[in-house]
């Protein structure tokens, strides 16, 4: 029996270590947050192909189009991931009809803590749960959260964001490998210590940063060596490239192997060897892939002036926020929040 309302939370995520490594088919180190996007989906039973009524609550924006043919909307941001949404589930063969989408959030826009993969995670979950049908695989799901993204925002984003909503864990992180597609939760033994982010207050969107451009490059470097993905590239043929793939694809190569060290670290409980690992990441994120900005770096400088052990930028970079390592006696600098794994996304029946 198909229910009348649903409830669709989906978290965001903070990225411990492993950025720029998802399309690259390498390795990553996400966790939920307890902030995400919720949306509230109310079937309509009316006659003819139906139509979606979206609203943005926190914006007071809405959008209504018929379920049958949904056009790329005359303006993009949420509109868009709206009308992807309902656009892939139906080329996935969701049975969808017309409902009310009601969009709320608790993440600031263009931080870094995706709330854009929470906005397709929550809408494809909500649309889904109102049909009575069964959630699809965690992988399954994100490769249609995925192509909304890719092909109705225009962002080339990996899996890591969405898997990270999906498969959170409470007191875990996610090592993700996007070379195989498998997920292993990684317990967090903070004993004491306290993760932070910092938002540097400058806003980016990946459609419209350098993140397409840094995946292009990406792709480049492996075709120049003849290399399926940077993952299997070999730091000998690495050297060979000109720059500036030679940066990128050694900062990838890289950064798998950090990915595997804070995978230990934080397992054993190894607090000082993980805050050089986030240290290392981001020098390597600023100096050798160049993702970072001044507004980042003032943000990161904020953190360690104030004690911060290690600290890196979040993301994509080109702005939004910066996460922090903090010792037990070291109190949360002033802006900061503290932040630490939660659950992923869930659904409720409301009616």
């Amino acid at each position: 029996m198909r229910p009348e309302r649903v409830q669709a939370f989906a978290p965001g995520r903070v990225n411990l270590i492993g950025e720029h490594t998802d399309y690259n088919s390498g390795l990553a180190l996400p966790f939920a947050l307890d902030a995400g996007v919720t949306v509230i989906a109310t079937r309509l039973d009316v006659a003819g192909p139906g139509w979606i009524e979206a609203v943005a609550l926190d914006l007071d924006e809405q959008d209504t189009f018929e379920l049958e043919s949904p056009d790329r909307p005359d303006r993009p941001g949420w509109r868009a991931f709206v009308r992807g949404a309902v656009a892939e589930l139906a080329a996935n063969g969701v049975p969808l009809g017309g409902a009310r989408l009601e969009i709320t959030g608790t993440l600031p826009q263009g931080a870094g803590l995706s709330s854009s993969a929470a906005l397709s995670v929550a809408l494809t979950t909500a649309l889904i749960a109102l049909t009575g049908a069964a959630q699809p695989p965690h992988v399954e799901l994100a490769r249609v959260c995925s192509r909304i993204e890719h092909d109705w925002v225009g962002a080339r984003t990996g899996l890591l964001d969405q898997l990270a909503s999906l498969a959170g864990q409470r007191d875990a992180a996610t090592l993700i490998d996007f070379r195989t597609l498998t997920l292993a939760p990684v317990p967090m033994q903070l004993r004491g210590w306290q993760l932070v982010t910092l938002d540097s207050g400058e806003r980016r969107t990946l459609a419209g940063s350098g993140y397409n451009d840094r995946g292009r490059e990406c792709v480049a470097a492996a075709e120049l060596m003849g290399a399926r993905s940077l993952r299997v590239a070999t730091l000998e043929a690495i050297q060979r490239l000109p720059e500036p793939l030679r940066s990128r694809a050694l900062h990838v190569a890289g950064e798998n192997v950090r990915v595997r060290r804070a995978a230990v670290a934080i397992q054993s409980g190894d607090m000082p060897a993980l805050a050089s690992l986030l240290n290392a990441g981001h020098e390597s994120l600023r100096d050798l892939f160049e993702v970072s900005t001044d507004a980042v770096e003032h943000a990161r400088r904020r953190l360690l002036d104030a004690g911060a052990a290690g600290a890196k930028l979040i993301g994509g970079g080109f702005g939004g926020s910066v996460l922090g390592l903090l010792e037990p006696s070291v109190p949360v600098p002033a802006g900061a929040a503290q932040v630490g794994p939660a659950a992923g996304a869930r659904v409720t029946r409301l009616a």
